[in-house]
């Protein structure tokens, strides 16, 4: 098995690793005990005899059986807003409105913000269901804007500082979401598009704030053993802060960016072509089809389960995605777009055939392709590539089959369907809708439960993932994703020398031992990153 580029009898490397438990994941998802790495790359990989005989280093790792496998790649997931997240009010896992309320008092007793951002509450986790209202916030800040937004981005909490602030009022008519009204009037909900106002008046961080926290989520990601991130809608400035961070050596981890789909991003990027550096690939564009099924905002064929007559919103015009996947279709670049329900999934997946036939190998995304009617899987057979996320599947469904139905949820989180009709899926977190733990996506795609065994058999079982599709959807097939399989995604002689070392064994560990996987060591270019 032993491949390698240097011709002398025992070449002299960077790096040796020897007496390890490897996944190369390459085309025969082969193993392997050891492999050698040179100026970044791999350049052998074989038995430890074959790999002490041809090569010597300086630097040899006894990984004493450890699993070692190609460095993972979250195909979705919010890289600087994770970061961005550590700068403001955690609300991730609470229990209750109350315990929002207590730890955004306790945030502005350390912080004293004169703007308070939060994220990650979820009304399904509480004993109320029901959106929460702005009242008690005016009450306690009735000076101060407070803006808390729910876990999956497409739904927030203003008070009336803060509506005050962005000219918010009862008259108020943004297409494409809701501004929620109650018996007091404006309840201070904003679910999609009249987000815009809210987004329009909160401060932008500055430089610092910025930098950190990019590098926090490096951090982060790098200690989960992400080598490449898909951060899946990001702008100009963020993303040439990121190239100058990694070109200055102070940002290690590979991006590729999904350049978010408004005016200005999309007359410059697709104007000035793609933008491709061993660490930052930009040439895709992310849109948006709708909003989120937890919040009622993903667009459904028929009504809500669970709201008479509420079909949810098109954040875009059918006209405007039909628009936009024309112009990307005239361009470089890919189209990954957000859809949700299974209209929106099949709008989406229309616009892209009509304007894809006679073209080959554009790897278009769908993200998240949550919800599909059973007579759209066929579309995902011409080239188009779902990109899942599993543990949303673990997390939704104690509330998802009462949004959908009990037909309707049969076609939802349909990840082996949609392998079987695509080829591959590319599986990702979402973080921070989602915890940034690769092992919870690989439990869920798996075992189909959440941590507390919910459901007990299973989620639809038939749509789990085998532990090597699970392993290939974190890797090489989110690298094909990428237009990167020649690059990552596998530990291939001629790749970058990204590589994990694991505690256990995800392939051979019990199911329930998955989600306590830590990793020991994460490598970028034959570099540790993570001791």
């Amino acid at each position: 098995m032993i491949v390698t580029g240097c011709d002398n009898p025992k070449d002299t490397v960077d790096l040796v690793v020897v007496n390890a438990n490897v996944y190369t994941v390459d085309q025969d998802f082969s193993k392997a005990q050891a492999f050698a790495v040179h100026e970044g790359r791999f350049v052998g990989i074989g038995t430890d005899e074959e790999i002490q005989k041809a090569f010597e280093s300086d630097q040899v790792i006894d990984a004493k059986g450890r699993t070692i496998t190609p460095g993972l790649i979250d195909a979705h997931c919010h890289f600087y807003g994770l970061g961005l997240n550590q700068q403001s009010v955690d609300l991730t896992g609470t229990t209750s409105f109350e315990e929002v309320l207590e730890r955004v008092q306790k945030f502005q007793k350390e912080k004293r913000k004169d703007f308070i951002l939060g994220q990650g509450w979820d009304q399904n986790d509480w004993e109320n269901q029901e959106f929460p209202t702005r009242k008690e916030l005016d009450q306690l800040f009735p000076d101060i804007p407070v803006v808390l937004r729910r876990i999956d981005g497409h739904a927030l909490l203003a008070n009336k500082a803060a509506l005050d602030r962005a000219g918010i009022d009862s008259s108020t008519k943004v297409d494409g979401g809701e501004i929620v009204k109650g018996a007091m009037g404006l309840t201070g909900v904003l679910i999609d598009n009249p987000m815009s106002l809210i987004d329009a008046i909160t401060p932008q961080p500055d430089l610092n704030t910025r930098i950190n926290a990019l590098k926090d989520a490096e951090r982060i990601c790098l200690s989960y053993g992400l080598t490449t991130v898909n951060d899946a809608g990001i702008g100009r400035p963020v993303i040439e802060l990121i190239d100058s961070l990694q070109q200055a050596g102070e940002l290690s981890i590979r991006v590729y960016a999904m350049v978010s789909a408004t005016p200005n991003n999309l007359d410059y990027y697709l104007n000035k072509g793609s933008i491709i550096s061993d660490r930052l690939n930009v040439r895709s564009v992310k849109a948006y089809a709708d909003g989120a099924l937890g919040s009622r905002g993903a667009a459904l064929k028929s009504p809500y389960s669970d709201k008479a007559g509420h079909f949810g919103a098109m954040v875009t015009p059918v006209e405007s995605i039909e628009a936009l996947a024309d112009r990307i279709a005239n361009s470089e670049y890919q189209l990954n777009t957000h859809a949700i329900g299974d209209s929106a999934n099949a709008v989406v997946l229309r616009a892209y055939d009509k304007v894809l036939k006679g073209k080959s190998d554009r790897r278009w995304k769908i993200e998240h392709a949550q919800v599909i009617d059973p007579h759209d899987f066929h579309y995902f057979e011409k080239g188009i590539i779902p990109s899942v996320q599993p543990t949303h599947a673990t997390s939704d469904m104690y509330w998802a089959e009462h949004r959908l139905g009990s037909e309707r949820i049969r076609g939802a989180y349909a990840f082996k369907t949609l392998l079987d009709r695509a080829g591959i899926v590319a599986l990702g977190t979402d973080f921070p809708v989602e915890q940034v733990s690769p092992f919870l996506t690989f439990y869920a795609a798996v075992a189909r439960q959440d941590l507390e065994d919910f459901p007990k058999d299973g989620f639809q079982m038939k749509d789990a993932l085998s532990r090597e599709e699970a392993l290939k959807g974190m890797t090489i097939w989110a690298a094909y994703s990428n237009f990167e399989e020649s690059k990552k995604g596998s530990i291939e002689t001629g790749k970058y020398a990204d590589f994990v070392i694991y505690d256990k064994d995800m392939m051979k560990v019990p199911l329930d031992e998955i989600p306590s996987i830590q990793v020991e060591q994460t490598f970028l270019n034959g570099q540790r990153m993570v001791r």
